[in-house]
């Protein structure tokens, strides 16, 4: 046997030993698409650290922001396909993107292997307490009487602009779009009288909202969220006003299904775990760990409804 055959058969041997491993053999690179210190960065990580727990191996995480998301989607989509390099998906990149932006670099369905939709949040439509708003209905009177109202939102594009574009279209009110760089901004602005309303997530406004600075009118889901007392907006009339921000696991297409399979499973467990389910349920999101079929669907239908808003609203990328 020569050199160069035995180096080849030694090169194979390994090759195979290496694909006989059970999967993670390596750590796991998990992009979160976003800055650090927002709720992404929060879920990316205490879920990265319970998932290296179970997985026996580190889970990196690694901040690649920019363009609403579609910059770290795209690092995802183009690895190889073999588990150790995830995203951290949400409603911006795969729903309100795909949606709004005719030149996003992947698509939502076609470039991912989904995996496990990790937690929901509620939205809700927010107020200065000091305004006389009681209620939607008062919301939509003032919207109507030819008052200026401006809304506020965390970016031109982001799920609070559109969720307030659809609540504009739904009842057919007068308000003006002022995009922040993120809700924080934006909520202090309601604060400070500028802005009329924002639909925004429930987590984010609630610290203002029990200072007594805000108050909620209703929330944007199909049945009333358990701990709120608050109704929902559809019973204000308007059913059709459904925004929840979610957060997903994706993987690069063409995975193996026994890697998807196990990955899946394991965020489950990792969701299960009581410090980090609490942690999640403390930033007002509820925690799910859903199998890859369901979310597949999930994504669909956002993709698909957040299309017909942008085009009923006429919203267009700045």
């Amino acid at each position: 046997m020569t050199r160069l055959t035995l180096l080849f058969v030694v090169l194979l041997a390994l090759e195979s030993t290496a694909l006989a491993q059970p999967f993670p053999n390596k750590p796991i690179r998990l992009i979160a698409p976003f800055a650090p210190g927002g709720a992404l960065d929060l879920i990316a990580r205490g879920l990265g650290a319970k998932l290296a727990d179970i997985a026996g191996q580190p889970v990196i995480v690694e901040n690649r922001a920019g363009a609403s998301g579609a910059i770290g989607s795209e690092v995802v989509k183009n690895s190889a396909p073999d588990g150790y390099t995830l995203l951290l998906g949400a409603t911006a990149t795969h729903g309100v993107n795909p949606a709004l932006n005719p030149k996003l670099p992947y698509d939502a369905v076609r470039d991912f292997t989904p995996i496990s939709l990790i937690s929901t949040i509620p939205h809700a439509l927010v107020v200065n307490a000091s305004q006389p708003i009681g209620s939607v209905q008062d919301l939509v009177r003032l919207g109507k009487s030819g008052q200026a109202l401006n809304y506020g939102s965390a970016g031109n594009g982001t799920p609070h602009h559109l969720g307030a574009e659809l609540f504009r279209s739904l009842t057919g009110i007068e308000a003006v779009h002022v995009p922040y760089k993120g809700s924080g901004p934006a909520l202090a602005d309601l604060i400070g009288g500028q802005l009329q309303f924002i639909s925004v997530e429930y987590s984010a406004a609630e610290p203002h909202i029990k200072s007594g600075k805000l108050k909620a009118l209703a929330t944007a889901t199909a049945q009333r969220v358990p701990g709120l007392d608050l109704p929902t907006v559809g019973e204000a009339g308007y059913p059709g006003f459904l925004v929840t921000s979610w957060y997903a696991i994706f993987g690069p297409a063409g995975m193996p299904e026994a890697v998807t399979a196990k990955l899946s499973a394991d965020i489950a467990k990792a969701l299960a775990v009581p410090d980090l389910n609490e942690r999640l349920r403390n930033l007002g999101m509820t925690p799910v760990g859903s199998a890859p079929g369901e979310l597949a669907a999930h994504v669909r239908a956002e993709v698909a409804r957040w299309t017909k808003v942008v085009k009923d609203t006429g919203i267009k990328p700045e």
